[in-house]
């Protein structure tokens, strides 16, 4: 009889499915959806490359390298030597452009974590408390959504230097707006379940409920907004650089080293390529990569 009854459980392709899913987490389900979205796992290959190249560039990569020039090499050509070539002063724009990822990495997770901390809080208190305190932040990202970021960027790092914690403050600041509302929408939708009744009812506080209890039941729309906030952080930074809003030179930055390779660019085209398909393609990825953990993340599309 036991042998029947555990062939009849699974013995059937139902009763392997069922087991398949029951044994798989919610990380595993998510990564399970995601593979599906064959665009969404390469630019997750792409985005996990550039962490090993910033890690190699951290081990094998020294500032020195990228800053020394040796003007005998001006404006050579991609070569097995150089296969980027080098820059007007004879600096190795491989080294130099494997050396800015941590530049462009550390300002797009740093911005979009910025950004994301002081919008989840502003968003929480305003989506749960309402009233009054709803429409003072609401009105207050309103203004601030109203000032064009680049615009804003520029002011933030003329006023206070230029440096690389100021240009994180200058690409997350625009942001926050975005991330409050986000949030609040989340909470407004979240607030309202029996949970959240229950929890007030045993005496938690507001702020414990807040978050504990409605921001984490309300978190993937905003994972998926934060990963896309990278890749516009990526893109603003390297705006800002190209303006002479950036990370000071020779510090070798993708966004300064295209606005310093512009002045050659019929001559040594080279110097802008490179530095600018990284910028595309890295940001390209990240949104891709968005995108997929966005439908990975919906109930909705849920097989």
């Amino acid at each position: 009889m036991s042998k029947k009854t555990n062939k009849a459980t699974t013995g059937t392709d139902g009763g392997l499915v069922s087991r398949q899913y029951a044994k798989r987490s919610r990380i595993g389900e998510i990564w399970h959806r995601m593979k599906r979205n064959k665009g969404a796992v390469i630019s997750l290959g792409f985005v996990a490359l550039l962490f090993l190249l910033m890690i190699y560039s951290f081990l094998f990569i020294s500032y020195d390298q990228v800053t020394a020039t040796n003007p005998t090499l001006r404006f050579s050509t991609p070569s097995l030597e150089h296969p980027f070539g080098t820059d007007d002063l004879g600096r190795d724009l491989f080294l130099r452009t494997l050396y800015g990822i941590r530049y462009s990495l550390l300002i797009g997770i740093g911005a979009a974590a910025m950004s994301l901390a002081v919008g989840l809080v502003l968003g929480a208190i305003a989506g749960y408390f309402g009233g009054h305190i709803d429409n003072l932040i609401m009105r207050a990202t309103d203004i601030l959504s109203s000032i064009p970021g680049m615009l804003l960027g520029m002011v933030i790092v003329a006023v206070l230097g230029q440096n690389l914690m100021n240009l994180l403050i200058a690409v997350s600041l625009p942001s926050i707006p975005r991330f409050a509302r986000m949030t609040r929408a989340s909470v407004l939708t979240v607030s309202s379940q029996e949970f959240v009744e229950a929890a007030r009812a045993i005496g938690k506080s507001s702020f414990r409920i807040i978050f504990t209890e409605v921001v984490p039941n309300g978190l993937s729309p905003i994972i998926v907004t934060t990963t896309t906030m990278v890749g516009t952080a990526i893109l603003v930074a390297a705006g800002l650089s190209f303006l002479g809003f950036g990370v000071p030179v020779p510090t070798p930055e993708w966004g300064a080293m295209v606005s310093a390779g512009r002045a050659y660019i019929r001559a040594a085209p080279h110097l802008t390529y490179f530095p600018g398909l990284f910028i595309m393609i890295s940001a390209l990825a990240i949104n891709i990569m968005g995108d997929g953990l966005r439908d990975a993340l919906d109930p909705k599309l849920k097989r």
